[in-house]
This record gives C-alpha cells, sequence and structure tokens, in this order.
C-alpha cells in the first residue's frame, strides 16, 4: 500500500517527467537561429529540428497510452523516460543535421511514451476527488505552464552558455527521475487479459496521425489548399476510417469504440483541442511579437512570461482544487478560458510601440488566471467518467488532443498571421506595422477559439460535484 507521502513524492516526479517532456516541445525556438547557424541549415530543413519532434509524439501518443493498460503504465513510463533521457543526451552532443535530427525523433517516441501514461498514473495513486483536484493541479501547472518556462529557459541557456545545453539539461533531470520512479511508483498490477495486442489499429492510427501531423506542419510551406496538403490530409482520414473499422472488428481493439460513449471524455477532448490551440497562439506568437515587433532578446521574452508562470504556479499550489471542491468542473473552465480570451484580445490592440506594463502585462495576467483555473478541470473532467482499466487509453487520447490541437492552431495562425502581414506590406505598411496586424488577426481567431471552449464546457460538460471526502491533502515539505 502506498503511503500518504509516498503518494505526493511520486507526483512531483511524474511532473519532473512531464516538465522535461513538454518544455522540448518549445524550448528549441529560441534557439533556432543559433542551431541554424553552428550546423549549418537551411531555412527549409531547419524545420524539422522542431517537426521530427512534433510528427513522432503526436503519432505514438495513443498507442503508448494503450500499451499501458496492457503492460503496465509504470513499465512504459520509466522506459519512455530513459529513451528520451538518451535522446536529450543525443541532441546535445550533435555535430551534424541528420544526427541532431534523427535524436529529436528519438526524443519524440520517449516523450510520447512516458507522458501518455501520466495521467494514469496520477488517477491510480489519488483516488479519493480532493486528494485528485489537489494532485491534478500540480499536473495542469506543468501541462500549461510547460510551454511559457520553455520559452524562458530556452532564452537564459541560449544566451548565457549554448543551444546544446536546452537538450543537455534534460540529462541529469532524466537520470534523477528514472531511479525515483523505480522506487516510488506503485508497480503495476497484473490483469487478465484476452487476446492479444490490436498491432493492425495500433500501425493505422500511428500512421493517421503521423500523417496528419506531417500536412499539419508543413500547411504553411506547401499551401493549405495544395495537392500535397489536401492529399495527405485525406490519406490521414481514409486511415483514421480503416482504423474505425479495424477496431469494431477485432476482439481486443486498441481503442474500445465504446469509450467515446462518456460524454465528458468527448466533451474535454474537444475544449482540449481548442484551448490547446489558443495556448499556442499565446506562448508562440506573443514571443514573436515581443522580439520581431518590440525588439526583446531571448531572456527579456522568457521573463515577460514570469508573471503568468508564476500565477499559475499559485493555482497549481492549491488554490485550484479548492475551486474545483467548492464549484465543481463547469464554471471553472467557463470562466478559466473566458479570462483567456480576453486576455488574447487585449493582444490584439498591442501596437508596434507596445509598452510592457499597458500592452503586455496586463495580457499576461489575464491568460495566467485563465490557464490556471482552467486546466486542472478540463484533465479531471477527461478522465472522471473512465474505469481504470481504460485509464492509460483516455491518458493517451487526451495528450492527442492537446497535441493535434495545439499543432493544427499553430499552423493555422501562424498561416493567417503571415498572410495577412504580406497583404498589409503589400498596401504599403511598414514591416513592423504589417507584422503587428498579422499577430493581431492570429490573436482574434486565438480568443475564438477559447471563447468556444468555455460555452462548451459551460453547458455540455456534465456537472460534477467534487467533494473532498474529509481528507485533508499531507503538507507540502
Amino acid at each position: 500500500m502506498t503511503s500518504e507521502r509516498t503518494r505526493w513524492y511520486a507526483l512531483y516526479v511524474l511532473c519532473l517527467a512531464s516538465l522535461m517532456i513538454v518544455l522540448d516541445a518549445t524550448i528549441v525556438n529560441v534557439a533556432l537561429p543559433s542551431i541554424k547557424k553552428d550546423l549549418g541549415f537551411t531555412e527549409s530543413s531547419l524545420a524539422w529540428v522542431v517537426n521530427a519532434y512534433l510528427l513522432t509524439y503526436g503519432g505514438f501518443l495513443l498507442l503508448g497510452g494503450r500499451l499501458g493498460d496492457f503492460l503496465g503504465p509504470r513499465k512504459l513510463f520509466i522506459a519512455g523516460i530513459v529513451l528520451f533521457t538518451l535522446a536529450s543526451l543525443v541532441c546535445g552532443l550533435s555535430t551534424t543535421q541528420w544526427m541532431l535530427v534523427a535524436a529529436r525523433a528519438v526524443q519524440g517516441i520517449g516523450g510520447a511514451t512516458a507522458s501518455a501514461v501520466s495521467l494514469a498514473l496520477m488517477m491510480g495513486l489519488f483516488t479519493t476527488a480532493g486528494d485528485r483536484a489537489k494532485a491534478m493541479g500540480f499536473f495542469g501547472f506543468v501541462a500549461a505552464g510547460g510551454g511559457s518556462i520553455g520559452v524562458l529557459l530556452g532564452g537564459v541557456l541560449t544566451d548565457l552558455i549554448s543551444w546544446h545545453w536546452i537538450f543537455l539539461v534534460n540529462v541529469p533531470i532524466g537520470a534523477v527521475v528514472v531511479p525515483l520512479a523505480l522506487r516510488l511508483l506503485p508497480a503495476d498490477q497484473r490483469a487478465e487479459r484476452r487476446g492479444r495486442i490490436d498491432f493492425a489499429g495500433a500501425i493505422v492510427i500511428t500512421g493517421a496521425l503521423m500523417v496528419a501531423v506531417y500536412a499539419i506542419v508543413n500547411g504553411n510551406k506547401n499551401g493549405w489548399t495544395s495537392a500535397q496538403t489536401l492529399g495527405l490530409l485525406g490519406l490521414a482520414a481514409a486511415l483514421v476510417a480503416v482504423f474505425v473499422v479495424i477496431e469494431s472488428r477485432v476482439e481486443s481493439p486498441l481503442v474500445p469504440l465504446g469509450i467515446f460513449r462518456h460524454r465528458n471524455l468527448r466533451v474535454a477532448n474537444i475544449i482540449g483541442v481548442l484551448w490547446a490551440a489558443s495556448m499556442f497562439a499565446w506562448f508562440f506568437l506573443s514571443a514573436l511579437y515581443l522580439q520581431q515587433v518590440l525588439g526583446y532578446s531571448p531572456l527579456e521574452v522568457g521573463l515577460s512570461f514570469l508573471p503568468a508562470n508564476l500565477i499559475m504556479a499559485a493555482f497549481a499550489l492549491g488554490l485550484s482544487a479548492k475551486v474545483v471542491m467548492k464549484f465543481g468542473l463547469r464554471l471553472p473552465i467557463a470562466v478559466g478560458l473566458s479570462l483567456a480570451a480576453l486576455g488574447l484580445l487585449l493582444f490584439v490592440r498591442a501596437p508596434v510601440e507596445g509598452d510592457l506594463f499597458l500592452d503586455v502585462l496586463p495580457s499576461m495576467i489575464l491568460l495566467g488566471l485563465g490557464a490556471g483555473l482552467a486546466f486542472n478541470p478540463v484533465l479531471l473532467s477527461a478522465m472522471s467518467d473512465v474505469e481504470p482499466t481504460e485509464a492509460g487509453l483516455a491518458s493517451g487520447i487526451v495528450n492527442t488532443s492537446f497535441m493535434m490541437g495545439g499543432a493544427l492552431g499553430l499552423a493555422i495562425l501562424a498561416s493567417v498571421a503571415a498572410s495577412r502581414t504580406s497583404r498589409l506590406e503589400a498596401d504599403g505598411e511598414s514591416h513592423l506595422a504589417a507584422l503587428t496586424g498579422g499577430y493581431h488577426v492570429a490573436f482574434l481567431i486565438g480568443a475564438i477559439f477559447a471563447v468556444l471552449a468555455a460555452v462548451m464546457g459551460g453547458t455540455l460538460l456534465r456537472s460534477t460535484a467534487v467533494q473532498p471526502h474529509g481528507e485533508a491533502a499531507p503538507a507540502v515539505d
């Protein structure tokens, strides 16, 4: 039996590992100019430093979650962290383009394997509603704040040391996480499983996700109406259709289709797609506005995100759990996402000669409040209805929704911003004014995504009153 104190130490290990993985989706972006110069990437080939990670990470999330149900989430988590850490070492030591891109692809597989079962492990550790809400608050901070923390850390490491350390910093973290996970995470329970792992379904859905991510991340370059982009998206849709047919016929499906009968799981995943698109609009596009329009250094960009990170940390350290236990799931999601939408709308009016305190800080504060309020109940909603034997699958589905929503949202918003900037420059606007105008449109669309998610959260989720069952969480040492 896992002691109360051990449960919380195990949670901190899960959050540390998840932070390491989430950071890698954004920490690279600040360092891309230095990587390009050092390794001789072209403008087009440089995109593969990011895309190689996104492709394998997005493609293997669902498979990793289901394998966790079959083989044990603890086993899969530790294997994923070991693979991720070793790949990070190779990334940090890379001296050629192919070496870095190949290691980034392996990083994505390791990251997907570990993060796909993280929620399932957490739900198994914390079974009472009060403790679960508090634990999910910590995890929510990691998931919501990791992207903006990556911008800060990437700026610090690249400015003060070198780009190699944005990868090498993972090595000591991984070296600590693995032995702690072996010691603190409960052993996998042996479960009776009929049939075999659905390898046909696994291959088809992994292929579908990888093709879809490839089409999305290259949509801006190739054109959204080009034959290649439309053909790849059509192929992904066809593979999904084949996957549904396979799952309806095999004895032990990778994804039992009945899991989507759970209303909260369905709604929470749609909210997750919309919310991830808004989040990516925030920490990618606002970072570009600060760098390219206001002329901030990478370190200054990172420090601009600090107020939002501090607010999210405050929610993670207890406020979020108290809000959920008092108001349930629907109200915090609706209010939080509405605040995030308002923060993005304030960025719509950010001028070319923007001021940190007047034009940036108010938006950051609102976005930090929104993320802090909403993220925990969104994750709780997605996991609230499923059986323990399907927790790994549900965790993989949730992570896949956020991943695909973020990738698709960023691609769409970047495309819209670039198109608007080109039109404004053609109309005679200065480069900085045209850039700002492009970002304004993207922020507006991001705000619309957040509003849609807020409405869905407030009206479609099944109302769940979360009670602490009279148990107080142990003090955090």
